[in-house]
């Protein structure tokens, strides 16, 4: 069985459509179904039923996935299995990070990845959650970093980092009904007052709305003054005055500590979230595999 017409057969049954296949393989897609045609051909069996929009897997296909993925699991263990015998890791490595992520924790500890790992090239994609398991998905990228959901049930999902939001404020409202708001405000408060805050899509706007759920207010009650599609444009927005955010409290430790935005809390509500590195087990390279230990074994050690 030709390897190459099985991973063509993994893709198209993962997308149910030629045409993305052809688009994460780089390949036209007429080569696409030529390849699917030779398999069937040499296993004289029919694997996709096609209809002129999608394909779907016939019973004979979801027997051939089932091995495929063990095969292809076990051609890659054995990958990384001889290029380990080199004693370096070497290769490329492009990871995706949400915005928290990308702009204010993994930069740090990709520096400290690049000193003991110096012969793999390291690129870095940023973008809001979505549109970083979009490029997982189409196979742009080797691993994902996230606030991660249940949608992505196809992928491993690894708890890495537990992060705390906070609620911040300008040290003057352009709202003067608002200059008296103190430490500690109420849900009702929240709700109220007006607010900066990420674009739909985003985990940070998916994580608040989810949490405001949990402490019983409804998201939609939200005064939204402003959508933004990156951290350093709400920080700004708030400093002007314009309104308050909730945002990750790693990407305003500076603000915080130089008193240009302020802090405020609701009694008995914590708003966390939790991020997770995301990829597809069949396609861990040896970079990928070391990275995710590396990246695991490095939050392990903080938090004991």
């Amino acid at each position: 069985m030709n390897i190459d017409h099985l991973k063509v057969f993994h893709i198209l049954a993962k997308h149910n459509s030629f045409s993305n296949t052809s688009k994460v393989l780089h390949m036209s897609q007429s080569s696409v179904s030529k390849q699917i045609r030779q398999l069937e051909e040499e296993l004289d069996t029919k694997l996709f039923d096609r209809t002129t929009k999608k394909v779907q897997l016939t019973p004979q296909g979801k027997i051939l996935l089932e091995s495929a993925e063990k095969i292809l699991k076990e051609i890659n263990f054995a990958k990384n299995k001889l290029a380990s015998l080199s004693k370096t890791v070497h290769g490329d490595l492009t990871i995706g990070a949400s915005l928290t992520l990308g702009e204010h924790i993994l930069p740090y500890i990709l520096g400290k990845y690049q000193k003991q790992y110096p012969n793999v090239h390291l690129d870095m994609k940023v973008g809001n959650s979505e549109h970083i398991m979009e490029k997982l998905e189409n196979q742009q990228i080797h691993l994902a970093f996230i606030q991660s959901t249940s949608r992505y049930r196809k992928f491993t999902q690894q708890l890495f980092l537990e992060d705390e939001l906070v609620i911040i404020a300008p040290q003057h409202f352009i709202y003067p009904e608002f200059d008296c708001v103190s430490e500690y405000i109420s849900a009702e408060m929240l709700l109220a007052m007006p607010m900066i805050i990420r674009e739909q899509g985003s985990g940070t706007r998916q994580v608040i709305e989810e949490q405001l759920r949990n402490n019983h207010l409804d998201p939609h009650k939200i005064n939204v003054v402003l959508e933004l599609e990156n951290t350093e444009s709400i920080k700004a927005a708030v400093e002007s005055g314009l309104g308050i955010s909730i945002i990750s409290k790693a990407s305003v430790r500076k603000e915080l500590r130089l008193n240009t935005l302020r802090k405020l809390s609701i009694k008995g509500m914590h708003l966390k979230r939790k991020f997770y590195s995301v990829y597809d087990e069949q396609n861990l390279s040896l970079p990928s595999s070391s990275f995710l230990s590396f990246i695991h074994h490095y939050y392990q050690q903080k938090s004991s």
